[in-house]
């Protein structure tokens, strides 16, 4: 991703121009402070979509410490493009005092012991390693977190093997973490899953398993009789009930429409969908309104008759985590 170039009033300063001018044209609503000296062009800021932000934020951030930074957990993440949840949160950074914890400039430090500190470079910044920046979303992150990252890595890249395996993974664990984040990290590994298609399904795989719904099958193949239809993202198949998670990216990207126009997406999804119903199946959709909250979620699920997993006579309570 191109980000809007960052404009600092040290760089007036050092070529003798009153900086002050900066504060005057944020105040006129030409640029947007970013913080303390950091600015960028109004529009520029405003054209970029909510998660496109963060990283310019970081960007912004490096700009103005004093030393080279290693970044890590969800600033780490959106570096390494592993997907990051949310669209609000500061600025993440490693740092050898054992205090650690502390929010200065707006950056949130974190301690790491620097002997067990792999680094690299990403964006042109110091970021943990992407093993490492994994693990860390899954010991401090929430479980849907935990599950989006370890599921993405643990997927094939495009024409070529996963970008990690549940070894590497494991193998950074030890030595690192208390017992208590090294068991919420080997839960979220033992749950990845690399046929999670984009991190929507993701989440909605680790809200299903946390509220008590019965597990579905993922990329479940579907045929009639003219052939294949396709792969559902969810499927129960005692139940004859399809699942699709819409995150609306395939009628708006480029690389999704594939030269079509939207419009001939959603005719091109409608004629797939009415043969999978053909099948004799139900199919149901949803997108990232219903997956706001796991109470929304339960509900939305429960009205579409998704099965829940029976625990003797009981059920777990709805929006449990």
């Amino acid at each position: 991703m191109d980000l809007p170039a960052l404009i600092l009033s040290s760089d007036l300063a050092r070529l003798g121009r009153d900086s002050r001018v900066l504060a005057r044209q944020a105040e006129a609503g030409k640029l947007r402070r970013l913080r303390q000296g950091v600015y960028v062009r109004a529009e520029a800021w405003d054209a970029l979509q909510p998660w496109a932000r963060y990283p310019l934020l970081i960007h912004a951030a490096a700009s103005t410490l004093r030393s080279r930074t290693v970044f890590c957990r969800q600033s780490a993440a959106v570096l390494s493009e592993i997907p990051v949840l949310g669209t609000r949160h500061p600025v993440h950074a490693c740092t050898s005092d054992a205090g650690g914890g502390r929010s200065r400039a707006g950056v949130r430090r974190h301690f790491v012991d620097p002997q067990s500190l792999q680094v690299e470079e990403r964006q042109g910044l110091l970021v943990t390693a992407r093993a490492r920046t994994v693990l860390d979303l899954a010991a401090f992150e929430s479980f849907e977190q935990a599950v989006t990252a370890v599921d993405h890595v643990l997927r094939p890249a495009r024409n070529g093997p996963p970008v990690l395996n549940l070894e590497v993974l494991e193998a950074g664990i030890s030595g690192i973490y208390t017992a208590a984040a090294a068991r919420r990290i080997v839960t979220a590994l033992e749950f990845g899953d690399p046929a999670s298609g984009s991190p929507g399904e993701s989440v909605s795989r680790a809200m299903m398993h946390r509220l008590g719904f019965k597990a579905p099958a993922l990329q479940h193949e579907i045929r009639d009789a003219r052939g294949l239809v396709g792969f559902t993202d969810f499927e129960w198949p005692e139940d004859g009930l399809s699942g699709e998670f819409d995150g609306l990216v395939k009628y708006r990207d480029a690389a999704y429409l594939k030269g079509q126009t939207p419009s001939d997406v959603v005719i091109e999804e409608k004629k797939r969908e009415d043969r999978i119903r053909a099948t004799g199946r139900r199919v149901i959709r949803w997108t990232w309104s219903e997956l706001a909250t796991p109470e929304r979620f339960a509900a939305f699920l429960d009205a579409n008759g998704v099965p829940r997993i029976r625990y003797g006579n009981r059920q777990p309570p709805r929006g449990s985590t």
